[in-house]
């Protein structure tokens, strides 16, 4: 769980805007982030169904990788 401190900023009477600690934002972020790659690789991995997959090692070695 992210804790945040966020200051509000208010105009006429209603809040408008959120201002977080530089810190905070950059991990609020990134957390955003790896939530959408999470989404992505659940569509994708959906998407693919049972679909046969190769390991990473068999894969590389048809390759030629190391």
């Amino acid at each position: 769980m992210i804790t945040l401190h966020p200051e509000i900023l208010v105009k006429d009477g209603k809040k408008q805007f959120v201002v977080l600690p530089y810190e905070e934002f950059v991990l609020l972020k990134e957390r955003l982030e790896e939530m959408e790659d999470l989404l992505q690789l659940r569509k994708a991995e959906k998407a693919e169904g049972r679909k046969p997959t190769v390991p990473l090692a068999r894969a590389k070695r048809q390759l030629g990788l190391k």
